[in-house]
């Protein structure tokens, strides 16, 4: 890595406060990476509700970190694709990337990784099920994936990536493409007693061979997602589908 990419960071962690409690050789063991930089891996696991714990400022949570990791997480899927698939063309390996690298497929990552357990959050934060949250899984993932690369380079990070998320690309794509997506808002709707999702016709375009249906879906008069296709099945998976994401499940 080039001398004049690593200062702005070198200065960020060369501070020599008190490092919050964390079981590093645990850590380690969960990422499978042997790390020499503890403080950098403590940034990528602050959530930005416990900085009000330490009295830190916005720019210490690990979200700088997630904007890093998401970039080399990209550029390593891209070439993994790129070499993969030599006849895809352009618009199939976007779809592949932006599959691989969705909020639902890293939260699964981490949490099979555990890294749930290692995140520091407030106590309000940890009691509202934050330790288990997608959003917070996943983005603590891209911040391990950023110290990685600042810590051992982009070899260690790719290394890492190859590992943990495209050792198992096969299975990914099989399991993502037969996804059932009202399936998976049923059983989330259930499960927080809210009730059974209900799918309305909003509008049908087109002429009889050639409709095109939008559907919403809704939870308690709520309407949570829209989906069109040309078929009503087609267009309620969709519909689920942006419900899921609207709550922060995929």
């Amino acid at each position: 890595m080039l001398d004049w990419l690593k200062l702005p960071f070198k200065k960020l962690f060369s501070s020599k406060k008190r490092l919050p409690e964390i079981d590093f050789e645990a850590l380690k063991a969960a990422l499978g990476y042997t790390f020499t930089n503890s403080e950098i891996f403590v940034q990528a696991l602050k959530h930005r509700s416990y900085l009000p714990v330490c009295q830190e400022s916005r720019i210490h949570s690990n979200e700088r970190l997630e904007l890093l990791g998401d970039s080399v997480l990209g550029l390593v899927v891209v070439e993994f694709l790129y070499q993969q698939y030599p006849n895809k063309e352009e618009g199939d390996l976007t779809s592949m990337k932006s599959l691989i690298v969705s909020r639902r497929i890293l939260a699964r990552i981490a949490r099979a990784l555990r890294l749930g357990q290692f995140i520091l959050l407030s106590e309000s934060e940890e009691k509202s099920g934050g330790r288990n949250r997608a959003s917070i899984n996943s983005d603590a993932l891209e911040s391990v994936i950023g110290a990685i690369y600042l810590d051992g380079g982009l070899d260690m990070a790719r290394a890492f990536i190859h590992d943990k998320i495209l050792s198992n690309f096969d299975q990914i794509i099989t399991r993502e493409l037969h996804q059932n997506f009202k399936s998976i808002l049923l059983e989330y709707s259930q499960s927080r007693n809210l009730g059974l999702p209900s799918y309305h016709v909003q509008s049908v375009n087109g002429p009889d061979h050639q409709k095109v249906f939008t559907i919403e879906v809704k939870i308690q008069d709520a309407v949570l997602g829209l989906g069109i296709a040309k078929n009503k099945k087609r267009a309620e998976q969709l519909a689920a589908k942006e419900a899921l994401r609207n709550l922060y499940i995929i």
